[in-house]
Formats: C-alpha cells, sequence, structure tokens
C-alpha cells in the first residue's frame, strides 16, 4: 500500500513539474510572434486605403515596442524577484494579451504605437520571468539546455506568425493578426492559474521554507539554498533588488554582461529586419530572399539544441564565447556570393550561431545569480539588449540608406559578433554571498 501511495505522489510529482516548461514555452513563443508580427501588417498599413503609414511613422511603430520591452524587462523582471514568479509572469501574459487585442481596434498610428507600448511593457517581463522559473524547476546541470531550449519556442513564433500572415492578412485584413496574437491567453493563463506553482527557490530565498518544502515534494526537487542569510532579503523592495545587482559581488558581471546582451540583440533583430532587403541588395531574387529569413530562423532553433548541450558540458560562459566567434565567422563569409545552395548553407549555419548566442547569456545569467536576484538579472540581461534590438536595424537602415547594405551590413555584424565575444569573455563565474 506504501509502495503504491509512493509511486502515486512520484506520478503527480512528475506530472505538476511537467507544465512548467510547456507554458513557459508558449509564455516565451509570443514574444516569437511579436519580433514579426508588425513587419508583417506595415505594408498595409502604409498603403492609401489604410493609414498611409510614412517612413517616420514606420520607424515609430516597429521601434515603439521595443522600447516598451525593454522598460518591461527591466521593471517586471526585477519585480519577479519581489512578488513571484508564478504571479509576474501571469500579469505579464494577461497584459500583453490584452493590449494586443486592443492593437486591433486602433483608429490610427498614434493610437497604435501607444498600445504597442503597453504590449512591449507586458512581453518584456515574459523573457527573464520564464527563464528564470524553468531553470529554478530543472535538475542542476542542466540549466544551458533548459533555457536553449525554452528560447526555441521563440523562433517556433515567429515563423510561424511570418506563415500565419500570409493566409491572414489577405483573406481576414491585418486587423485579424493582432486578434490571433491574443487569442492564446484564453487558454494560457487559465492554464497557468490552475497548473503553474510558484518557484521553490524564491519561496526559500523569502523565508517560506514551509511552502517551499511541500513546492519541491510535489515537483520531486531538491531546494536551492539561498547565498544570503533569509531574513536580509525577505519584502525587499524592487529598487534594493536591482541596486544588489552593482555592489561589488555583482558590478563586473552586470556591466559585461549587459554590454554582451547589447551586442547580441543588435545582430538578433539586425537580422530578421533586414536579411531579406540585404540579399536582394547582393542581387538574389525576391523569392530566395525571403526564403532565407525562413533558412536563418531553422537554423536558430536547431543551433539553440545544439548549443545548450554543449553550455551544459563545459559552461555557459565557454560556449557562448565560441558562438559569438561562430557568429561572427558566418556573418563575414555572408559577404562572398555563393551559388544559391551555397549561401543557404552559409545562411543556415549564421542562424545556428547568431541567435544561441545571446540566448548562453540568459543560460550564463541564470546560472551565476542566486533566487534572490535571478529574474532581476535576466531582466537587466534582456532589458540592455532591447537597446541593442532598437539600434540594430536603425544601423542597418542607415547602410541600405547609403548603398552599402552589401556587402557593409555583414561586416558590420561580423565586428559586432567579435565584440560581443571579447565582452563574454571578461565575464567572470560568480557563486559567492550577496553583498550590500
Amino acid at each position: 500500500m506504501s509502495t503504491t501511495s509512493e509511486r502515486g505522489s512520484a506520478t503527480a510529482a512528475r506530472a505538476a513539474a511537467g507544465w512548467v516548461a510547456p507554458l513557459c514555452w508558449v509564455a516565451v513563443l509570443l514574444d516569437g510572434f511579436d519580433l514579426v508580427v508588425v513587419g508583417t501588417v506595415v505594408p498595409t498599413l502604409q498603403s492609401p486605403e489604410e493609414w498611409a503609414l510614412s517612413g517616420a511613422g514606420t520607424t515609430f511603430v516597429i521601434t515603439i515596442g521595443l522600447v516598451g520591452m525593454m522598460i518591461g524587462a527591466l521593471t517586471i523582471g526585477t519585480l519577479t524577484d519581489v512578488i513571484g514568479r508564478r504571479k509576474a509572469l501571469i500579469g505579464a501574459v494577461t497584459a500583453f494579451s490584452l493590449f494586443t487585442l486592443a492593437c486591433a481596434f486602433a483608429p490610427n498610428e498614434g493610437v497604435f504605437g501607444v498600445l504597442r507600448f503597453l504590449a512591449g511593457l507586458g512581453l518584456g517581463g515574459c523573457l527573464p520571468t520564464a527563464i528564470a522559473m524553468v531553470n529554478e524547476f530543472t535538475r542542476s546541470g542542466r540549466s544551458g539546455r533548459a533555457t536553449t531550449t525554452i528560447m526555441t519556442g521563440y523562433h517556433v513564433g515567429a515563423v510561424t506568425t511570418a506563415a500565419l500572415a500570409i493566409v491572414v492578412i489577405p483573406n481576414l485584413g491585418w486587423r485579424a493578426m493582432f486578434v490571433i496574437g491574443a487569442l492564446p491567453a484564453l487558454v494560457l493563463v487559465p492554464l497557468m492559474l490552475k497548473q503553474l506553482p510558484e518557484s521553490a527557490s524564491w519561496l526559500v530565498a523569502h523565508g517560506r521554507r514551509a511552502e517551499a518544502e511541500e513546492v519541491a515534494r510535489r515537483n520531486g526537487l531538491e531546494l536551492e539554498d539561498p547565498v544570503a542569510p533569509i531574513a536580509a532579503h525577505a519584502g525587499e523592495t524592487a529598487g534594493a533588488t536591482l541596486k544588489t545587482l552593482f555592489t561589488s559581488a555583482y558590478v563586473r558581471n552586470t556591466v559585461v554582461i549587459g554590454v554582451t546582451s547589447f551586442m547580441g540583440l543588435l545582430l538578433v533583430y539586425g537580422l530578421n529586419n533586414w536579411l531579406p532587403t540585404i540579399m536582394r541588395e547582393a542581387d538574389y531574387e525576391l523569392g530566395a530572399a525571403l526564403a532565407f529569413l525562413l533558412v536563418l530562423n531553422v537554423g536558430a532553433i536547431v543551433g539553440l539544441l545544439v548549443a545548450g548541450g554543449v553550455a551544459d558540458r563545459i559552461g555557459a560562459r565557454a560556449a557562448g564565447i565560441a558562438w559569438f566567434a561562430g557568429a561572427a565567422l558566418f556573418l563575414a563569409l555572408l559577404s562572398i556570393r555563393l551559388p544559391i545552395g551555397g549561401i543557404y548553407v552559409m545562411v543556415f549555419l549564421t542562424g545556428c550561431f547568431v541567435f544561441s548566442a545571446q540566448v548562453l547569456v540568459y543560460a550564463f545569467v541564470s546560472a551565476n545569480h542566486p533566487a534572490q536576484v535571478r529574474a532581476t538579472a535576466l531582466g537587466w540581461s534582456a532589458g540592455a539588449g532591447r537597446i541593442g534590438a532598437i539600434v540594430g536595424p536603425v544601423i542597418t537602415g542607415a547602410l541600405f540608406a547609403t548603398g552599402n547594405a552589401f556587402p557593409g551590413g555583414f561586416y558590420l555584424f561580423a565586428v559586432v559578433g567579435a565584440l560581443g565575444a571579447i565582452a563574454f569573455s571578461l565575464a567572470v563565474t560568480v557563486r559567492g554571498a550577496i553583498r550590500r
């Protein structure tokens, strides 16, 4: 009877823990949706039949969401370490979905931009919170794989949204894309409310050990010991949590990771926004140029699955340095005109390295910060990276305007990749106590 009971408890624990990764994966998928959805509707918004969006208006609606995501990553990421992973993630998904739905009813570009900014605030908090939670429900030594696997949702979301746009916009109009983007919340939020537990690591770090032990027991986890006295952190404010990142124990990594993440997301967004245009400049056919974007993101998914295993073997820092260096190499090689088969291979390999390099930054941050400040550190990393996400398309657009997009764009990206590798090499493994 006892054995049967124990087996039943173990099965229930595995089932409960099994909800965390899928729910967080879908939350990250929403980030992938947001990456490309504006790009799919902008051509329609530029038409005289809609808003006759100007060049300045186009830049506004593209970048304002990224500004919101930057602020959201910094604020909600920090708030997550104060109020808990569960509340922060559910709140972020709910806010993003409501404002995304509202975008479908925007009467003009001004209102649309404001709604995109507000949706970005919510979405910016999804990534650091989801990564923190997944890592805290993952066995020790597998944080690299856990982080890269959840980030495949980002690229699945991007590819799926691009494919949906081909069918949806001509038949249902651009507004339907934002209705579709909000629909996952109808299922995701109720499931999160019912199935998503609070992180045991967060609970124990905030002095709620009895609750933490119950969560750990139900989910088959080992408790993560706090690295500082619990009483010093229980109930502390978001400002105090953020301030911790700039104390002597963490300031070096805070600065270095901010720079590395800036480089990483500059590459991610620069390539996703401008790769087809650069390839057209290189005299590849339009159909092939668009296909390159699909191949790039397929390569990203494969690269993430490989990078996670490598990071768990040699460490996220060492893997990240190698991945940034690989990204620099293949970006430089894209400047060479090759037969179509050869360039597809190069684009695929570029995708394998570019996107995984940035995700390995998140894996390093998650593994080298304790539960008290883990989401704050991830939020800082994502927030600093969003600045690069804004700068990347702007710089590439300037190169295009001056006729230097090819090969100049790839040379620029290669330099950024090399700078990312150099910056990441300056990071250090930190597992010491938090100092005030």
